[in-house]
């Protein structure tokens, strides 16, 4: 395929995406872009979703380089026009399971498709990363970028040190959580994350919080949270989560000394060399606690 002939994308919902040549400014959510980045292409402007603000959250932009890249901002900031002020010509978005794109308004998006091509990626609990990842490498592909030499052998080899740190570290738990507060957390249900269920398929022993209401995250007291006994947390480190650090809470005061904590986003980069980083981190807490 050369830059000038016809393009086209089979999107996550089923959609055939095209356009009379290559696209070459690209639009995309932060985590598209950031994961898009990581195989060669320069997304010319990305946008957050409800949770994000007048910046962009440096815990979802990977290696983006963000001097180069235009944050169109995110929430009620977003309207067609402000999306549209870059000139791209694709635009690529994510999805949770339901075609919807996620961090926009259902009727912006639908004036948005009107006016350029959009490529929709699920990034939902029913995936699992690999596939996740793999679809992204497709549509890179499709617009002229490579995987980076080596990412894949580099991440084969780091999930096998985290295999054997695993073996080191016996009976460590892991909890992956939001801090919502002093008062409480999200406690995440780990079979719901494409990456904690990764995690999970290369022996860490993640921790279950209790049946409650909530699909992806339960709703704890930090005393509830301590009760769990993680020796690992794997803590939420978007902009619109409490820092972990700064949990004064005393129902959790004894568990924080003792507690390593890693860094997690839970809107992954979902490129080999972005996750084989969160698996070294995760590799790096485990081979800590080993013999301690």
């Amino acid at each position: 395929m050369t830059e000038q002939s016809a393009w086209s994308f089979a999107d996550d919902r089923g959609r055939l995406v095209s356009a009379g040549r290559r696209p070459s400014r690209v639009l995309a959510y932060v985590q598209a872009g950031a994961t898009l980045w990581d195989h060669g292409i320069h997304p010319e402007g990305i946008f957050g979703s409800g949770h994000d603000g007048p910046e962009p959250d440096r815990a979802k932009t990977g290696t983006l380089p963000l001097d180069s890249v235009d944050y169109r901002g995110a929430g009620d900031d977003l309207d067609v026009d402000t999306l549209l002020r870059g000139g791209p010509d694709l635009v690529v978005a994510v999805s949770y399971g339901h075609g919807q794109l996620y961090g926009l308004d259902p009727d912006t998006a639908k004036h948005l498709e009107e006016r350029v091509p959009v490529v929709v990626v699920d990034v939902g609990q029913a995936r699992t990363l690999d596939r996740v990842a793999e679809r992204f490498a497709e549509l890179a592909r499709s617009l002229g970028g490579a995987p980076a030499p080596d990412a894949t052998d580099a991440l084969h080899a780091t999930r096998e040190r985290l295999r054997a740190a695993v073996r080191a570290a016996p009976g460590t738990r892991v909890l992956a959580l939001s801090p919502a507060g002093q008062e409480e957390a999200y406690a995440a249900r780990p079979q719901m994350w494409p990456e904690l269920r990764v995690l999970a398929e290369l022996g860490v022993g993640m921790v279950s919080p209790p049946e409650s209401a909530g699909v992806n995250w339960a709703t704890l007291g930090w005393e509830a949270v301590a009760a769990l006994g993680p020796g690992i947390v794997l803590s939420d480190i978007r902009a619109h989560a409490l820092p972990l650090g700064e949990v004064t809470a005393p129902a959790w005061e004894p568990a924080r000394h003792r507690v390593r904590t890693v860094a997690w986003n839970p809107e992954p980069v979902c490129s080999p060399q972005a996750h084989a980083r969160f698996l070294a981190r995760v590799a790096d807490a485990l081979e800590g606690t080993a013999g301690t």
